[in-house]
């Protein structure tokens, strides 16, 4: 049975609860948001704030927020436990909602798997008669929140329609989904062994399954590249990697690209150069073209990524031109939210310290240059001299 808006909500059923009163049953005349999220998860980890302001905000209204810890990642529930709980007490001590912990996953059956809600967070709002009002990002309860809370937005069109929406587009890929489950599952096992044959041949089994998923490919060449160090088949698939990239003229694909060959976390030293910056020049090129640094399209998902190439390819003045424009495009004409500005700056201002070669701030935050950078290669323009930021 599909769950929908309109839906009974489901019942509550969680192993413990960390924080909070425990809850049995939603309470008539309230409203409740059920949130889905775990530690490891950036953006869920960031909406924790948005959440505090929310229940202080509405709470009079009779808004109660309940999040659900059901994807944590551990060998057993104790641990799990153990991690989550200290966890919150370092990182969220003034927490003014429930958390609920569910390891053996009972609300993702109940709730995520019948809705088709592929990913976290994934916000669920329950109305005051106990059916559900809302399900999708907690990035939209600022909109939704406050026409569930006054009754109009169930009988709204708007609503229906986005319902129909997402049902429509969540429901594909929540059925993909179930289909790469026991693949990404052998993968990870294999993952946390180290045991970089039997990950390469479930991913092998996924690509064959999904030849144009990007995970699987991204994977694909990430262990014959940099975790079996295999260049004669791993060339060979990072080529067709990058051409596909282009070929789709997709930022995403490009940048992941890009990541493969310039990010430092990766050792480059078993690539062939001349092919590595060829590559790099040709994907940088038309990241370029597709988000031109006069246009107003956000450029710090981007330009970090080319920024590297630059770096490495000695033309030191450029990257720092583009990591500069990163840092400005997160008060660009297209809102950056707050939590994600706070996850995203302190990267870009290592990244530009490191290219600068000088201790960076903006307010409050600074970062010093690094020397886990590849060398820069000599035959590049000479970098020039920079004030401090």
């Amino acid at each position: 049975m599909v769950l929908r808006m309109g839906s009974p909500a489901p019942s509550i059923k969680v192993e413990d609860w960390l924080r909070g009163e425990p809850l049995a049953n939603f309470q008539p005349g309230k409203v409740y948001i059920v949130e889905f999220w775990a530690t490891w998860c950036r953006p869920g980890v960031a909406e924790m704030l948005h959440l505090m302001r929310l229940q202080e905000k509405y709470r009079d209204s009779g808004l109660e927020v309940v999040a659900v810890a059901a994807n944590e990642a551990a060998p057993t529930a104790v641990e799990a436990r153990t991690k989550l709980n200290a966890w919150l007490t370092e990182k969220c001590s003034h927490l003014n909602y429930r958390i609920a912990f569910d390891y053996p996953g009972e609300m993702n059956k109940l709730w995520r798997e019948p809705s088709f809600s592929v990913g976290i967070p994934t916000s669920f709002v329950v109305d005051r008669d106990g059916h559900i009002a809302f399900i999708g990002h907690p990035s939209q309860l600022d909109e939704v929140l406050p026409k569930v809370l006054n009754g109009s937005w169930r009988i709204s069109d708007k609503a229906k329609a986005a319902d129909t929406e997402r049902i429509a587009t969540s429901e594909p890929m929540a059925r993909e989904q179930a289909l790469k489950q026991p693949i990404d599952d052998r993968f990870w096992a294999a993952v946390k062994l180290e045991d970089w044959k039997t990950a390469l041949w479930a991913i092998e089994e996924g690509i064959a399954l999904m030849p144009d998923d990007i995970n699987f490919r991204l994977a694909h060449a990430h262990l014959l590249l940099h975790k079996i160090q295999d260049m004669w088949t791993g060339l060979p698939v990072m080529r067709e990697f990058v051409r596909d990239a282009i070929d789709k003229n997709s930022q995403d694909w490009m940048v992941l690209a890009l990541d493969q060959l310039f990010h430092p976390a990766n050792d480059h030293s078993r690539l062939p150069p001349a092919e590595r910056f060829a590559m790099g020049k040709e994907l940088s090129e038309h990241i370029l073209a597709l988000n031109p640094p006069q246009g107003d399209s956000p450029k710090f998902r981007s330009y970090p990524a080319v920024a590297r190439y630059y770096y490495e390819n000695g033309n030191n003045d450029r990257a720092i031109e583009l990591v500069e424009l990163a840092l400005q495009s997160l008060d660009g004409p297209e809102p950056v939210p707050d939590e994600l500005k706070e996850h995203l700056l302190p990267d870009l201002l290592q990244a530009l310290a490191t290219y600068r070669g000088v201790k960076v701030c903006d307010g409050a935050l600074c970062a010093a240059p690094q020397n886990n950078f590849p060398n820069v290669p000599k035959r590049g323009r000479p970098r020039r001299k920079n004030k401090k930021g």
